[in-house]
């Protein structure tokens, strides 16, 4: 695993301690996983009795393989080879994204990706309010500011990747597009590790999680995905509520709100250390706030940050026993 250097006001003790975490870490990384991470001229160990394949990112000198790039070591088979850590999103098709809407353009959304290029969601690639499946009109384009307008969060999924590098979106599901009610947070797309889920809701706090590929993360009030006759049915009936009840509705409870803020927070400590952000570290971190008595604006202070190497550390050392 890659360590960040952190910058907190530590004191001589919590440096101490924080130090002795850290070593712990890199020891159990080095000695249990084969994907350690290196800087340029590291040697990389490899079995030289058996064949082996160079690939990106090494070298051999005077019989030894060498890493000429900074980043993990991965091993595919014979193959060894280093992988980069990316500043910047490396998309593939299929990912899920969550992203920001820059520009409403003609029969698209430019959408900010966190990527060297803009994606594009194109009017003919999403699903229309009503749930209806019929070709686009010139009236939809006309109300496309109805969908989404600039600095709308919105997740959705890459359909493609064109010859320019330019990303093609579409949301095609009831799960997909405009995301309210929640926070949107980043981190180094290398600390976001590609699965089958990345749609999570924590019940017991009553909050969705969407963990981005690209690096953006959704933290908001949980949203009941529902059918599109239903949605019909219930615009219908949304016309007879007074506009009293419906403010009403919109309003976010203050729990709702403080577990957001909670959650986020446990994922900027997370994204400051450098570990691996899934939902299982996401949870066990606000839990761990929660057995300290951490109070949400306190999370982000130096004793939090040290406490959670530590028991990073020990979750570590205890799978490692299993």
């Amino acid at each position: 695993m890659m360590m960040k250097k952190i910058q907190l006001p530590f004191t001589q003790t919590q440096k101490v301690r924080y130090e002795r975490a850290i070593e712990r870490l890199q020891s159990l990384s080095s000695t249990v996983n084969s994907d350690a991470s290196v800087i340029v001229t590291d040697t990389i160990p490899v079995n030289h009795e058996d064949a082996f394949l160079k690939g990106h990112g090494t070298s051999e000198v005077d019989g030894e393989l060498l890493a000429t790039v900074c980043g993990v070591v991965e091993r595919v088979d014979k193959l060894v080879y280093v992988r980069t850590l990316r500043a910047r999103y490396k998309p593939e098709v299929g990912d899920i994204v969550v992203g920001r809407v820059i520009e409403v353009a003609q029969k698209r959304w430019r959408v900010e990706l966190n990527f060297t290029q803009d994606g594009v969601l194109m009017l003919s690639s999403m699903n229309m309010p009503d749930g209806s499946q019929r070709r686009r009109t010139s009236v939809d384009e006309l109300n496309m500011r109805n969908i989404f307008v600039e600095h709308d969060v919105v997740c959705a999924e890459v359909r493609s990747i064109q010859h320019d590098g330019s990303l093609q979106l579409h949301a095609r599901s009831q799960k997909y597009g405009k995301l309210e009610k929640g926070q949107l947070l980043k981190v180094d797309p290398y600390l976001v590790k590609r699965s089958k889920h990345h749609f999570h809701y924590i019940e017991s706090l009553g909050i969705d999680l969407i963990i981005g590929c690209n690096g953006f993360i959704w933290v908001g009030e949980h949203v009941e995905v529902r059918d599109p006759v239903m949605m019909i049915d219930d615009q219908k009936d949304a016309e007879m509520i007074s506009s009293s009840s419906t403010k009403e509705q919109s309003h976010t409870p203050l729990e709702t709100r403080q577990n957001i803020c909670r959650i986020g927070n446990a994922i900027r400590v997370l994204s400051n250390l450098g570990f691996t952000v899934t939902v299982e570290v996401i949870t066990e971190t606000v839990n761990l706030s929660n057995s300290k008595n951490i109070d949400i604006h306190n999370m982000l202070g130096s004793e939090f940050h040290v406490v959670v190497a530590e028991n990073e550390a020990e979750r570590r050392r205890e799978k490692r026993k299993k």
